[in-house]
Order: structure tokens, then C-alpha cells, then sequence
């Protein structure tokens, strides 16, 4: 059978340069594809001969997107290589931060980058607003901003942009495809929340500014604590960020939670037959105390799908190859970039083609999938945080069962429980703060000298994100940083095959799916969406030597 090769270069609304090639025999059914990080990016080498104490600062530039996260595990490296213990009350301010974030990350990802491809904005301008008000309350008791003068505000929002010919983000996309299931007047509950989620971007970054000192690149964070103890300690700021969080927890679950209800609705078949499935085989480190008995997420490892035997963690199973990504195959892994065919394509032919600047990260030799629908199948399945009435609800409302999550929507509904979740435990974490600060010190440094240490430290830390696990490590010589490494959630889901030909996550999702229209791939871009990629966060490379590798000079 003569396969058809099919290229998206590069592949928009994300963060990053992407580029997905797939395979698709005469059916249109995809039967391989190789996913590439298009862009080096040598953040760790900027890192090299730096104050350890400066980490932080220069690790949160390794993305615009997920800046509190690196700024805070390279911080927490730091500190786990120094043995530095952080108090309590400065835990709960980084914890409320971390928060804060998965509820902006995620709220984000859904409306502003991932809608589009399931929304149809052109037939959303058809929609009745008096029926949407009857058509948004299938899916919740009080539904958000419902009601027909607001619809039709946002029909004539969208008829002036259409009118205008300033289409914006609504431009070049494929309006009219097959895929789009839903009704006009689903549509334009959904884009009504498009517009509406702008505005909670900017109210919920307010909260995390409030403990940041801004964002994105919050400042606050420093080894043995943060800095942000006049705000802790004022009611104003502590009230500023609890009026933010209590609005976002109105939308997520008056607006997010019954969307994904609808798409759960519309898209029932895709969900069941697992469009965009993984092979199953997910990783969660867990983390963030709520008390001394619980934690919001669980740490294991599921293997094939089988939630009834959740392995733990072990973080000496965790190998990172190159042998298909643009690195030398030595030791010191320095780029080595291959040239593409002379079509344009990958070189993705033979089992040692390079075609990414991504590593290969492997948990005992398989690839695995982190991210949200991890975080929710452990903790489930192990029972021990509080995520589980969550869940149960959502999918007794929809009639869905815990296996039928591994697909493209499951992961959209994943991210969206978790929000749910994590924003009902943001104000049992500030009552646990305001608890401390009445009764207990609310020194927020422990009190270590750095002159006093060691010259010679190695650490690491493993840190549950929006996407992800993320891992920052370093190795301190003569208090200064020799080498820094990172792997990000999107390197573990956008790996390549390796020499051992696995596919990571957003290759097998790709895998199976069937393209109706090779001119308008947007089942290519719907499964890639649904893993919010964040190349960024995922390509960077370490001479364990500590030497330099290249001058660059930008002009």
C-alpha cells in the first residue's frame, strides 16, 4: 500500500515550534507519525558557572507560558541540594502561586488555543440567542452569563469582527469541516466563553501576582523561603486573592466544567471508540500537602492502561537518549543537526534518521504520558487524595467511565475536573495560612549561611505542573552551577522514537485517527492541541563536561 505523507509546519496555538508529519494509507487512516521540536534552545548552558542562588531567576526564561514553574523547581533544586528546609507558611505562598497557575494554564488552554478546534465560528452567527439560554442549561443548573441579551451581545461582537474583516484568531481555520459536530447554538455558548475566559486570564494572573510580585517571571521566590511576607501578612492582599480565586471558581464551574459536559455530549462517539489514545502508560510524581495525612495528587506509575496495579515512582528508572534527536551520540550530547530530504520532509525513513531537537526521555524503557489525565488516573485509582468525588460526578453526569478518558476529549475534560478540583482546595489552603500566621512564626527564610557550605552539592527536583512532571537537577562546584538539566512535561509527551522505536504520547494519539480532508488536517490538530504542547519548555541540552559547545552571536 502506498502510504501519503502529510506535513504541518508548523502547527499554531501553541507555544513553540512544532511540526507533525503522518503517514496515511488510501482510507486516510494515519498509520505513522514523527512529531519534532523545531528550535534548539541551550537554556542550561546560560546556567553554567552561574551563583546557584540566581537560579531561579534565569531558569523561569525558559518559557513565557510556564515561568512560575521552572522559577520555582529550580529554586526547590537548589534548596534540596543544600538541604535547606523552607517554613511552612513559605510552602502555602509557592503552593497558592502553583495553584493559581493550573487554574490559568488550563482555563487558557481550553478557550484560547484548543477551541477553535471544535467550535465553528461561522455557524455560531446563525445561532438563536433565546434558544442557547435553553440549550446552556442541559449542561448546568445556573449557567454562566446566561442569558439572551448577552448572547446576542456576542453575535454582533462576532458579526463586526466577520463584517470588519478582522478575523483575528478566528481567521484561517476550517470553518465548514465535517468535524465540527456541534449545533449553532452550542457553538456560540462555547465562543461566548471565549470571550469571557480573556477576562479571566487577566483577573486570575492578578492573584498570582499578588504572592509573585508580578507575572509572568514572578520575583518572589528565593532559596529558603519568599519574599512576599508584607502581603501574607496583610488581610487586604490575603482578601485581593481570595475575590479572584472565588470568581474563577465561578466560572470553571458555572462556564468550564459544563463545555466539557457539552463537547462530552457531542463528541460521545470519538470518546468512546478512544480517539487519540496513548498506549496507556502514564507517570505522576504527586505533591502539595493539604494536611499532614493528604496531598492533592498521588505519585505512581500505571503501566498498559491497568489502573488496578499502580507501580511507584522510582526515579532511577528515568533514562534520556538521543540516538533520533539532532545530537551527537557521545556522552556530551552536543547538537548535530541533519539535514531534511530535498521534498522538504523529515528525514524519518530509516530507524536512525534524526528528526528532532527533542530528547528521548524513557521510565524503565517505555515512553510515557504526564499531564493532567495522569495526575487524575493515579489519584483515583490509588484513593488517597480527594479527587475522587470530583471525578464521579463528571462522569456520572456524563455518562462516561474512568477508560473512557484516554482519548482527545478525555484529556480536555481531565484538565478541567482538575481545575474544579484544585480551586476548591486553594481556600483550604489559605485557611491553613491564615491559621499558621495567627498561631504560629511567620518567619518565612530558615536561617542558613551560605558562606558556611559546602563548596561541592548535587540536586534535583521533581515538580507536578499544568502539563506535567518536571524535573530541574543540578550539580554545584565551588558554589558555582557546573551543570544545570531539565526535562519538561512536552519532552516526555513529544519524545521521539529513539533507537528502540517507541512512540511517545503525541505520536501514538496520532496513530489510528482517520483524515477526512488532507487539505484541512484538523484531526491532526485537534490531537495535538489536546496535550497543550509546549516545545519551549521541552528541548534543551547539558555537556556533562561543563564546557561550552557553541558562540552564538545574535544581530
Amino acid at each position: 500500500m502506498l502510504m501519503k505523507k502529510l506535513v504541518i509546519d508548523p502547527v499554531t496555538r501553541i507555544e513553540g515550534h512544532l511540526r507533525a508529519e503522518v503517514e496515511i494509507d488510501d482510507n486516510g487512516i494515519v498509520q505513522e507519525a514523527y512529531v519534532s521540536g523545531q528550535l534548539f534552545r541551550g537554556i542550561e548552558i546560560i546556567l553554567q558557572n552561574r551563583d546557584p542562588r540566581d537560579a531561579g531567576l534565569l531558569a523561569g526564561r525558559i518559557c513565557g507560558v510556564c515561568t512560575n514553574s521552572h522559577f520555582r523547581a529550580s529554586i526547590q533544586a537548589v534548596e534540596n541540594a543544600y538541604n535547606i528546609v523552607v517554613p511552612k507558611n513559605a510552602q502555602i505562598i509557592r503552593d497558592l502561586m502553583s495553584m493559581a497557575l493550573f487554574i490559568q494554564d488550563h482555563v487558557v488552554h481550553f478557550y484560547q488555543l484548543h477551541l477553535l478546534d471544535f467550535v465553528d465560528v461561522t455557524k455560531a452567527l446563525v445561532a438563536n440567542a433565546q434558544e442557547t439560554t435553553i440549550e446552556a442549561h442541559k449542561y448546568c443548573d445556573k449557567p454562566f452569563r446566561n442569558s439572551t441579551s448577552h448572547y446576542e451581545s456576542t453575535l454582533e461582537k462576532l458579526k463586526n469582527f466577520v463584517d470588519a474583516g478582522r478575523l483575528g484568531p478566528f481567521n484561517s481555520n476550517f470553518f465548514g469541516h465535517s468535524e465540527y459536530k456541534l449545533s449553532a447554538e452550542q457553538n456560540l455558548i462555547l465562543l461566548s466563553h471565549y470571550f469571557e475566559a480573556l477576562t479571566f486570564q487577566t483577573k486570575i494572573s492578578k492573584a498570582i501576582a499578588i504572592f509573585g510580585g508580578k507575572t509572568p517571571h514572578p520575583q518572589s521566590i528565593v532559596v529558603g523561603g519568599v519574599t512576599s511576607v508584607m502581603d501574607m501578612l496583610n488581610p487586604q492582599r490575603l482578601n485581593d486573592f481570595l475575590f479572584e480565586i472565588k470568581e474563577a471558581n465561578d466560572f470553571i464551574n458555572r462556564a468550564y466544567i459544563p463545555d466539557m459536559k457539552l463537547l462530552a455530549s457531542a463528541y460521545k462517539d470519538e470518546i468512546k471508540s478512544k480517539s487519540g489514545k496513548t498506549l496507556g502508560n502514564y507517570l505522576c510524581v504527586g505533591g502539595y500537602e493539604i494536611n499532614e495525612s493528604m496531598k492533592l495528587f498521588s505519585s505512581g506509575v500505571i503501566y498498559d492502561g491497568n489502573f488496578l496495579d499502580i507501580k511507584e515512582f522510582d526515579s532511577s528508572k528515568i533514562t534520556e537518549e538521543v540516538q533520533r534527536a539532532w545530537y551527537s551520540d557521545d556522552e556530551k550530547q552536543e547538537p548535530f543537526y541533519t539535514d531534511i530530504n530535498e521534498d522538504g520532509t523529515l528525514r524519518t525513513v530509516k530507524n536512525d534518521d534524526k528528526y528532532s531537537w527533542i530528547k528521548a526521555p524513557r521510565y524503565g524503557n517505555k515512553t510515557m504520558e504526564t499531564g493532567p489525565i495522569a495526575r487524575i488516573l493515579i489519584s483515583y485509582s490509588k484513593n488517597d487524595t480527594a479527587i475522587n468525588s470530583f471525578v464521579d460526578n463528571f462522569l456520572k453526569d456524563s455518562s462516561l467511565s474512568l477508560e473512557d478518558l484516554n482519548c482527545t476529549v478525555g484529556r480536555n475534560i481531565c484538565r478541567a475536573i482538575e481545575s474544579q478540583y484544585v480551586c476548591e482546595y486553594i481556600f483550604k489552603l489559605m485557611s491553613n495560612l491564615i491559621q499558621n500566621i495567627k498561631y504560629d512564626d511567620t518567619n518565612t527564610y530558615t536561617n542558613y549561611n551560605f558562606a558556611d557550605m559546602k563548596k561541592d552539592y548535587k540536586g534535583s527536583n521533581f515538580l507536578e505542573v499544568p502539563r506535567g512532571v518536571l524535573l530541574h537537577s543540578l550539580n554545584i562546584e565551588n558554589e558555582k552551577i557546573k551543570n544545570y538539566q531539565v526535562i519538561a512535561p512536552t519532552t516526555w509527551n513529544a519524545t521521539p522514537k529513539n533507537s528502540d522505536g517507541l512512540r511517545g504520547a503525541y505520536e501514538e494519539a496520532l496513530v489510528g485517527i482517520k483524515i477526512s480532508d488532507t487539505s484541512k488536517p484538523i484531526e491532526v490538530l485537534k490531537v495535538l492541541h489536546s496535550f497543550d504542547p509546549c516545545l519551549a519548555c521541552a528541548v534543551h541540552i547539558i555537556d556533562t563536561k561543563g564546557k561550552n559547545l557553541s558562540n552564538y552571536k545574535i544581530h
